[in-house]
């Protein structure tokens, strides 16, 4: 894939992370935000997690160096006047991305592609904001980006193929795997299904039918390994589709089907209890052990990521 200048905008924790990924495949990079104390916190972050790619072998202290080095960070929207990609990391609300978008997609050049990482905003409704939406599309990542390999690449009605097409080969061109969602619907494939078993968690929880810690654990021991190696469909082909199906028939009725999202959620953010970032969420955090906490789950998905890989990679005089 030729040169690109890359331009990342909005340095929270998908943004600090995404500037890594296309840094540590070639490609110079800007992480863009309107506030200096932003990008001064994702320099902090980037560090952090440098420091677990170094420890797990993924990259040599000069690798990571030579990364860094390729990294730039601005708060001049100047930046954007030769930028052949855009990727847009800020919050997660339409107006707030409209507004962004209707001012830089005139700013960029007409031959500009342009993405959104939204989570599952609609893309058709917020191209409605930018110049020429026949270049603009979702491009979702998933946290961390610099280790999950997912990308969910979803057209708008007006993205055009090969918008589409040039999203879906820079992703493999980064080392991601990426999948093309055919139908613009809100949360698109992965948070579909996982707030649909967030809400079942969260249900169990509220009706006292386990605590969080237990819910967590039926999670990551069963459902999460089995899903990981398999997904839900050959699970299914491979425990019996009659007896999932005769589950189905019984289970499926009692299953929480909240419209108004979840009442605990719903009391932590009154409180102000919003996870990591604010020091307590579901669970309580210290300030201090937070960065060790970041680097213990990168090194475990890292690993998992790794052990995925040498099944996939197996040779074939293995097999037999």
């Amino acid at each position: 894939m030729k040169p690109l200048n890359i331009i990342i905008a909005g340095g929270g924790t998908m943004g600090t992370s995404l500037v890594q990924i296309f840094s540590q495949n070639a490609f110079p990079v800007t992480l863009y935000s309107r506030r200096k104390e932003t990008l001064e916190r994702a320099k902090d972050r980037i560090a952090i997690n440098q420091k677990a790619l170094v420890q797990q072998n993924i990259l040599s202290g000069d690798e990571s160096e030579a990364l860094v080095r390729r990294i730039s960070f601005s708060d001049d929207k100047s930046c954007f006047a030769d930028a052949d990609l855009v990727i847009e990391n800020i919050t997660e609300d339409m107006e707030a991305k409209k507004r962004f978008w209707q001012e830089i997609s005139r700013l960029v050049p007409e031959t500009a592609v342009l993405a959104t990482n939204t989570s599952g905003l609609s893309i058709t409704e917020m191209s409605g904001a930018v110049h020429l939406p026949e270049r603009f599309a979702g491009m979702h990542w998933f946290n961390p980006p610099h280790i999950v390999q997912l990308i969910e690449v979803t057209k708008g009605e007006q993205t055009s193929d090969a918008t589409a097409d040039f999203i879906m080969e820079l992703s493999k061109a980064v080392g991601k795997k990426p999948i093309k969602v055919q139908k613009d619907i809100p949360g698109f494939i992965a948070n579909r299904l996982q707030y649909a078993l967030l809400r079942e968690a969260a249900h169990l929880v509220e009706e006292g039918a386990a605590s969080m810690e237990e819910v967590d654990l039926a999670c990551s021991l069963v459902i999460g390994m089995r899903y990981a190696c398999l997904g839900p469909f050959r699970v299914v082909d491979m425990g019996g589709v009659d007896i999932f199906n005769s589950v189905s028939n019984y289970l499926f009725a009692d299953l929480c089907d909240d419209k108004d999202g979840s009442r605990l959620m719903q009391q932590l953010v009154a409180e102000g209890k919003l996870g990591v970032k604010s020091g307590e969420g579901f669970y309580p955090y210290r300030p201090e052990e937070i960065p060790e906490l970041i680097q213990e789950r990168d090194t475990r998905y890292i690993q998992m990521v790794q052990c995925m890989d040498s099944f996939e990679k197996k040779p074939a005089d293995e097999e037999h």
